[in-house]
């Protein structure tokens, strides 16, 4: 795994179907859920990580962290209530590699992992991904009328630089939304 700097060519070719861990933690306010990890995060271990990927500059613009995080910075998201994990756990270079039978599979174990973790809300960043793992084919942006549990179910912009339809401050906003709907933190 690459610890320092861009991954090469064959460290980001010997990434594929890795996984990596969730960042997560006791108290969860919002478990962020990409869609999967591509190639760029498997090779160095870190959710978003890929330069361009606008997750982290949406996660400070929306008033989550107070600075904006690096991803090596991954597990400082804890101490605010925030984790990260994926709808489907290995690696691709790209999320149209994944079968609609995958997305089943991860939906169901995203889940268990939610009930299990029982944070606040849960935040899926890709609507096409929710849509096909959840079986909601007209789910719309924002918060969905089924929860998980007692846990908020949100459906946010991808963050990847290949998301055409929105622009960072777009995804921001969308972010803000979901962050002004949660109780006070210590509630």
């Amino acid at each position: 795994m690459v610890t320092q700097g861009r991954p090469t060519a064959e460290e980001l070719a010997a990434a594929r179907d890795r996984t990596i861990p969730d960042v997560v933690g006791p108290g969860l306010r919002v478990l962020f859920c990409g869609i999967n990890p591509g190639l760029w995060s498997g090779a160095t271990g870190l959710h978003f990580a890929r330069p361009g990927n606008r997750f982290w500059p949406a996660l400070h613009r929306s008033g989550f962290t107070p600075r904006q995080l690096r991803p090596r910075e991954q597990l400082e998201l804890i101490p605010y209530g925030l984790g990260i994990t994926n709808v489907v756990a290995r690696t691709t270079a790209k999320a149209d590699e994944l079968t609609a039978e995958e997305y089943r599979l991860g939906g169901a174990a995203l889940v268990e992992r939610v009930e299990r973790l029982r944070p606040y809300a849960l935040a899926v960043l890709g609507i096409g991904a929710y849509r096909t793992a959840f079986g909601r084919r007209k789910a719309a942006v924002g918060r969905q009328p089924e929860g998980i549990g007692a846990t908020e179910v949100w459906v946010l912009p991808n963050p990847s630089g290949l998301n055409a339809h929105y622009t960072l401050d777009g995804i921001a906003v969308e972010f803000r939304t979901l962050r002004e709907s949660l109780p006070p933190q210590g509630d």
